[in-house]
């Protein structure tokens, strides 16, 4: 499978003047693509192809004095601009279709936009440098952050400038059945929530950092200090670089926490199990602060991946299964509950029942996945013994000891 990764890169001054002409020849090349296509559409004319967009807009406009400085950077990072455009329509389009999610139609790109890249394919002729600078075509040896080997000779790497002003190169490589984890025995299933970010089969609840709610006083600080500053002026340009800074920050440590916790799962079992949340559902409620800090979508996302990355099996029961509402010991359905109802009994059996870890085990059942229930935090409820039964008299009896 193909992965992407990331690194950190330190341009020196001159080179982040060049990479901003490139940011912003890619906007033009984009931008004078769209605009022709929509010409087009609008007088009736066939739709342009890439190739013909490709001579007119690359080709043929560096020729033309009013775009000569497009030869300042490399044709291929151009030549991907168009590629870009393409797969924007093939989206919206397909969304149209039902095929996949629906998007928006393609819109034009700003020079104010704070997120810009390029991208070079092999066709550019970038390499690694002995080094271990990144050698770019027109931009020169970048250096770089390497935080861990790649797993083989990329096909593609993206320049990368964020809003928080940070340059990262981005990888794709194609990953082997090297990296296929030796099989084990332990199957889970996976409980999400807010109170703990995931509760386990096994009985194991991990807490929800909270990230966001944790630096809410230095982000509140941050953007009080924006808005009063002058639009457009440079001490506002400060404040909002200082502001996605702060949110550079939290986003990092969130996507941290959710890669060592989601490596960690998916190593110590073979089968992992999820509930299919309706994400976009509950971000419209009261809670849509503390669902969007939780990265339940990005979690899952992250198990699927690495399940198929290392020869792990990841199974999504559907998001109507009443794993909340049934006994985890006896399978009675003893009804909805509300939410603060952390713990109780089940009317059929007499199990004191966990909430969560009472739900981990029954998406676990749902998936078919060989979890017994034994090891979750039940216990039976204490039942009075009947008088009929109980080994005690009413008044005591003589002794017969001597």
């Amino acid at each position: 499978m193909q992965l992407r990764y990331r690194f950190r890169l330190y341009p020196s001054a001159g080179q982040r003047t060049a990479l901003a002409r490139a940011f912003g020849c890619v906007r033009v090349v984009y931008n004078d693509g769209l605009r022709a296509r929509e010409t087009a559409r609008s007088q009736g004319l066939p739709f342009p192809k890439t190739g013909d967009l490709s001579k007119q807009l690359i080709t043929a406009a560096k020729q033309a004095p009013e775009r000569a400085w497009l030869g300042e950077v490399s044709a291929v990072v151009l030549q991907q601009a168009l590629r870009d455009l393409d797969a924007a329509y093939r989206n919206f389009f397909d969304g149209l279709k039902g095929k996949r999610p629906r998007t928006g139609a393609p819109r034009y790109k700003s020079k104010r936009d704070t997120r810009q890249s390029v991208r070079f394919t092999a066709n550019a002729r970038w390499s690694i440098t002995a080094g271990g600078r990144l050698r770019l075509p027109k931009l020169g040896d970048l250096k770089v952050k390497w935080s861990r080997s790649l797993p083989s000779v990329p096909s593609t790497v993206t320049v990368v400038k964020d809003s928080a002003g940070r340059y990262f190169a981005s990888f794709v490589a194609e990953t082997g059945s090297q990296e296929v984890l030796p099989e084990t025995t332990p199957e889970v299933g996976i409980d999400l929530g807010l109170g703990h970010f995931a509760v386990l089969s096994d009985g194991t609840k991990v807490d929800s950092p909270r990230f966001l709610r944790r630096a809410e006083k230095h982000l509140k600080k941050a953007q009080r200090a924006l808005a009063r500053k002058e639009k457009g002026s440079s001490n506002r340009n400060k404040a909002r670089i200082k502001v996605a800074r702060a949110h550079a920050k939290v986003a990092d440590a969130r996507r941290e926490f959710l890669h060592q916790l989601s490596t960690k799962v998916i190593r110590e079992n073979q089968a992992v199990a999820v509930e299919d949340l309706a994400v976009n559902g509950l971000a419209r409620t009261r809670l849509a602060k503390s669902v969007h800090d939780a990265g339940w979508s990005a979690f899952v996302a992250m198990l699927a991946y690495k399940a198929a990355r290392y020869g792990r099996t990841f199974i999504r029961i559907g998001r109507f299964e009443p794993t909340s509402q049934v006994c985890s010991q006896c399978g009675v359905k003893d009804g909805p509950k509300p939410l603060h109802v952390r713990v109780w009994t089940c009317g059929a059996c007499g199990a004191v029942l966990d909430r969560d870890v009472n739900a981990a085990v029954n998406v676990a059942k749902a998936a078919g996945l060989a979890v017994s229930a034994c090891r979750a935090q039940v216990r039976p409820e204490r039942v009075p013994a009947p008088r009929s039964e109980a080994g005690t008299h009413p008044t005591p009896q003589p002794s017969t000891a001597r």
